[in-house]
């Protein structure tokens, strides 16, 4: 029981920026929104397109990890939004506010002691919640680490 409460701590510590990594909230935080379609020097995607991927994904994870009637998607052509469309304000703030109800409802199955973290997820393929959380955690560090630095690039990040 205590191994189960460590390891439910750690990877909610993990997730909500209790280590080396910003949160899509930092990172996004003071966004100019005449920028959100810009694609700083040499990366193929802008900034909303960068957000919406990350949006995207960890949706894909928390449907597969709740859904028995999950349907995998194609990659990456059903992870990314459609090239070269635009945003605006409300299409940014809502990317945002998905992101963090996918990103509530991952944290409320991992505080649920009732779920059984290590047990395959019965409609996948040896999956567990625990990678699924994992892999949360891995994606989101890593693409919104890179939206900070195209921050940096473009000069908008002031921390």
């Amino acid at each position: 029981m205590e191994t189960d409460q460590q390891l439910r701590k750690q990877l909610l510590d993990y997730l909500q920026g209790q280590h080396a990594h910003a949160l899509l909230e930092d990172a996004t935080k003071g966004f100019p929104i005449k920028l959100i379609n810009e694609k700083p020097v040499n990366v193929p995607y802008s900034f909303w397109a960068l957000l919406e991927h990350i949006r995207i994904t960890q949706n894909d994870i928390v449907d597969f990890v709740q859904n028995p009637k999950y349907k995998y998607k194609d990659w990456p052509k059903d992870y990314w939004p459609t090239p070269n469309k635009l945003a605006n304000k409300k299409t940014w703030d809502k990317s945002i506010k998905s992101f963090q109800k996918d990103f509530q409802t991952l944290i409320k199955i991992i505080k649920n002691p009732k779920t059984n973290l290590l047990a395959k997820i019965p409609h996948g393929e040896g999956q567990t919640i625990f990678r699924e959380a994992m892999l949360v955690i891995d994606h989101n560090a890593y693409h919104i680490g890179e939206f900070v630095l195209m921050r940096r690039t473009m000069g908008e990040w002031k921390k």
